[in-house]
C-alpha cells in the first residue's frame, strides 16, 4: 500500500516539479538542462500578447465569479430553506456541471450559443464560467447553511429588524467565510478552465490556457514551463486560502 501510494504521488507530481525546475533552465530546449535563469520570467512579463491574456482570463474570471457567488448563495439559499414541488430534480440538476465532462459541457454550451445565434466572445466565456463554477459556490454555501442557527435570525427580527436588514446584516456576515471560499473555488476554476473556453471563446477574446495551448503547437520553450508555474503557484495560493477559511468557519 504505502508503494502503491508513493508511485502515485510520484506520477502525479514530479511532473510538476520538473516543469518548474526547466522554467528556470536557460538552454532553448526544455529537454537538457544548461544552466539557472531567470530571463524567461522576465521574457514573460514583457511578452505583451501573454499579458492580454491573462489580463483577459482575470476579467473573465473576475465577471463570473461575481455571477456565480450572487446565483450560487440565493440558489443555497432556496434550497436549504424552503421547500417546493421538484426540489429533489433541481438539486440533482445542480450537481450536474461538477460531475459531468467538460468537454460534454463545452459542446452543449457552444451548440446552445450557435442555436441562440449569440457571437462567441465575453458574453459567452462568463456564462459558460458561471455555469460550471456556480454549483461549487453553491455546495459551499449551503454546507455553511446547514450548520446556521435559525435562532440568531430570529433574534434580529425581535429586536425590530426587518427581514432584508436581518439578511444583510446577520445572514450574509455568518455566510461570508463560506461565500467567500466558494468565490475563491470559482475564481481558480475559472482562470485554469481551457476546455470550455476553447468551444465557447471568441475573436479577440484569447484566455491564457488557450494561449499556452497554441504555443505549444509551435514547441514547448522555458517561457510555456515559467507561465505554467506561475498559473500553478497562483492557482494553489487561492485553493490553500480558500481551505483555511473553510477551516475557520468550523
Amino acid at each position: 500500500l504505502v508503494a502503491i501510494t508513493l508511485a502515485t504521488f510520484v506520477f502525479l507530481y514530479v511532473p510538476i516539479i520538473v516543469l518548474i525546475v526547466f522554467s528556470f533552465n536557460s538552454a532553448r530546449s526544455g529537454a537538457v538542462w544548461q544552466s539557472f535563469t531567470l530571463d524567461w520570467y522576465v521574457r514573460m512579463f514583457n511578452n505583451p500578447r501573454i499579458i492580454d491574456a491573462a489580463w483577459r482570463s482575470i476579467v473573465i474570471a473576475l465577471l463570473s465569479t461575481a455571477g456565480a457567488v450572487v446565483i450560487g448563495t440565493m440558489m443555497a439559499l432556496a434550497m436549504e430553506r424552503y421547500k417546493f414541488r421538484g426540489k429533489g430534480a433541481w438539486d440533482a440538476l445542480l450537481y450536474m456541471p461538477v460531475i459531468i465532462p467538460e468537454i460534454v459541457m463545452g459542446v452543449s454550451l457552444l451548440l446552445f450559443f450557435a442555436a441562440a445565434n449569440i457571437e462567441r466572445g465575453l458574453f459567452t466565456l462568463v456564462v459558460a464560467h458561471i455555469a460550471f463554477s456556480m454549483p461549487f459556490v453553491y455546495l459551499t454555501v449551503r454546507a455553511r447553511l446547514a450548520d446556521f442557527d435559525m435562532s440568531v435570525e430570529e433574534a434580529a427580527q425581535d429586536l425590530g429588524a426587518n427581514e432584508w436588514t436581518t439578511f444583510w446584516r446577520i445572514t450574509v456576515p455568518l455566510l461570508m467565510p463560506g461565500i467567500v471560499s466558494g468565490a475563491l473555488l470559482a475564481f481558480t476554476l475559472s482562470i485554469d478552465d481551457f476546455v470550455i473556453s476553447f468551444f465557447v471563446n471568441g475573436k479577440g477574446w484569447t484566455t491564457l490556457p488557450i494561449y499556452i495551448w497554441s504555443s505549444i503547437k509551435r514547441g514547448i520553450t522555458p517561457e510555456i514551463n515559467a507561465i505554467s508555474a506561475v498559473m500553478l503557484l497562483f492557482s494553489i495560493l487561492l485553493v490553500v486560502l480558500s481551505q483555511l477559511l473553510q477551516r475557520r468557519e468550523k
